[in-house]
């Protein structure tokens, strides 16, 4: 294990420090094992202990590491397990259909979802995702200004807001974008039109979904 202590990621420099990280992580981009070298950098200098003591303290640092590394190998056996199983599910290729929904984004909303009999409606299957509006009224009030919910399954309402994100930025689904557009010219703040673009990726979902058909089928 290479730079164990902060004087040794001082006495490294950010060039060595860079290299080593790309090196590591052959995925990711020049410039971000460097922006990554830098933050290292800081760290060690932030940090009042930059010599260790005892021995001990590495010994330990080792074997945590160790055991950081073998969790991610595992998470990452886990992940290509998933990917496996869920391939030869129709319902996850349905959903994978979607522009801007990748891999891990149709699991998860398959998992949450699980089978779409059980909803009769698909403003159920909005309900369940918490996406509704929340409309507080009291006496001859209603409040003009309605939240959404937040029942139902947490992980896929995030799992819809992040395919909602992936589908707009950079038009990757041009339909979901074309929607959202729409919606910011008639003065929606960004919040509202997203929660609008996730009200109709499930519509979508749920279409696609009870037809046993693909996103391309819809357009």
């Amino acid at each position: 294990m290479e730079f164990k202590t902060s004087e040794s990621v001082l006495q490294a420099g950010e060039r060595n420090l860079t290299d080593k990280i790309a090196g590591l992580c052959i995925t990711r981009s020049e410039r971000w094992a460097h922006e990554r070298a830098k933050k290292l950098i800081e760290a060690a200098q932030r940090n009042p202990f930059k010599n260790i003591l005892y021995q001990s303290h590495l010994i330990s640092l080792e074997m945590y590491i160790q055991m950081l590394l073998q969790y991610q190998e595992h998470l990452a056996k886990l992940d290509a397990q998933i990917d496996a199983l869920a391939g030869e599910i129709e319902e996850y290729k349905i959903i994978k259909s979607i522009s801007g929904i990748g891999k891990k984004i149709a699991a998860t909303i398959l998992s949450e979802i699980g089978e779409i009999e059980g909803f009769n409606h698909p403003k159920k299957l909005v309900a369940f995702s918490g996406i509704d509006p929340s409309v507080h009224s009291s006496g001859k009030f209603t409040a003009t200004i309605n939240r959404i919910t937040k029942r139902g399954s947490s992980r896929l309402r995030h799992a819809l807001y992040m395919a909602v994100l992936c589908g707009i930025r950079g038009s990757r689904n041009k339909k979901l974008k074309e929607f959202y557009d729409r919606k910011r010219d008639e003065g929606k703040p960004f919040k509202v039109a997203v929660i609008a673009c996730i009200n109709k990726l499930i519509h979508w979902i749920y279409a696609l979904l009870k037809r046993k058909e693909t996103f391309l089928d819809l357009e």
